[in-house]
């Protein structure tokens, strides 16, 4: 066995154990956990559109891997509690039920008969919370749980100001399952294309995107759709996109930009040179290079994006360093900061004085020291996160 051939193993070996996604992926208790309400940090409430079929195997994983040829729609509540600690996500061990004093807590289903049903109850939720909504695209190998928990605790550790939307395809949440997730992601394109449309005619102002990992060539899919309808920006609604560790060839990438076109707002990627779940990607895509650790950010800001590296930054996932977007505390909370703003303000040319500023008082407050490289078509800035 060569030695590249070892390393890839290994790394097959730790995406099985530590992976994008959890040990188990089932959602609902078997019965109700009572905590005092003083141990619940918060409820959230988040809104779903999948490509996965219902689980009727085990109906506490709510959807399972298998497709659905059609969107099905469903609301997830979900409490946070208040011991949590900023970038993780507090499961339970294995399959025991969730204790919403010490675990993310899945308590209560709405399935929505149809698209109509949805529409309704999603835009009714994006007008009471401030016109705004955030549409999470998840990676490979993912349960519907591991979507379901990332997005609440994104939600909350950024304090997004709208209303949560999951958008998930039918991951198979296998290690093994590389070529099944591909092929079901890129069955799913029409599916998120239409579920942003329903989302741009109702009351919203601005819909934000997070795709992580093999979502994201599914989310740059569906915008190179919109964008050959003549409608890239959904009608001026089109807020912040953010690709973290994006899963998608290089040359493939390029491609999808050029037919999408220079963004009109911020368009970011965020990468990691020393991304190990990308490394087995890209051994099983030819050994081509994925954006997500792609080390030449100046070829990439040709494309209008700005591109923001990771590498000195430490991730919480086991050491595969693949979604530190989201459990770095101090880069959650960097995100957050950027989101809270809507993207129609924002500017893509970055204040390096503040970011400075924001980034160091973070880093005093969790004790970490990293810097961040942020790279867009006008300069290069270094931001110190820790101090």
């Amino acid at each position: 066995m060569t030695v590249h051939v070892k390393i890839v193993v290994g790394l097959a070996f730790a995406l099985a154990l530590a992976g994008c996604a959890g040990p188990t992926h089932d959602l609902l208790n078997r019965k109700a956990v009572a905590a005092p309400a003083s141990d619940i940090a918060a409820s959230h409430e988040i809104f779903v559109a999948t490509t996965r079929q219902q689980a009727t195997k085990d109906p506490r994983q709510v959807f399972d891997g298998d497709r659905s040829l059609t969107t099905l729609y469903a609301r997830v509540d979900v409490t946070v509690p208040k011991i949590h600690q900023v970038g993780a996500i507090e499961r339970a061990k294995g399959s025991a039920d969730s204790n919403p004093a010490k675990h993310f807590t899945a308590t209560d289903v709405v399935h929505y008969g149809d698209a109509q049903q949805f529409a309704k109850a999603v835009g009714a939720d994006i007008s009471m919370r401030g016109d705004r909504a955030l549409v999470f695209v998840h990676g490979f190998n993912n349960g519907f749980d591991d979507g379901i928990y990332r997005l609440t605790q994104i939600a909350h550790d950024t304090r997004y100001p709208g209303t949560p939307v999951l958008f998930s395809w039918a991951s198979s949440a296998k290690a093994t399952g590389y070529i099944y997730d591909k092929d079901s992601s890129t069955a799913a394109r029409d599916d998120l294309e239409a579920t942003l449309r329903m989302l741009a005619k109702t009351r919203v102002k601005s819909i934000d995107i997070i795709a992580h990992s093999m979502g994201t060539w599914l989310t740059m899919e569906a915008l190179r759709q919109l964008a050959i309808t003549g409608d890239r920006d959904l009608n001026g609604k089109l807020g912040y996109v953010i690709l973290a560790s994006p899963d998608i060839d290089v040359d493939v990438f390029k491609k999808q930009m050029i037919r999408y076109g220079k963004p009109d707002k911020p368009f970011a990627i965020l990468l990691s040179g020393d991304d190990r779940a990308l490394k087995l990607s890209s051994f099983i895509s030819g050994d081509k290079p994925r954006v997500g650790d792609y080390g030449n950010a100046a070829d990439l800001v040709n494309y209008g994006v700005t591109v923001v590296d990771l590498t000195k930054a430490k991730g919480g996932d086991g050491g595969l360093n693949h979604a530190k977007f989201a459990d770095n505390p101090i880069l959650v909370q960097l995100l957050g900061n950027r989101l809270r703003t809507p993207a129609g303000l924002a500017s893509d040319e970055s204040d390096p004085t503040q970011l400075n500023n924001i980034g160091q008082g973070l880093g005093k407050a969790v004790g970490s020291v990293a810097e961040v490289v942020i790279t867009t078509p006008f300069r290069v800035l270094t931001i110190a996160t820790g101090g």
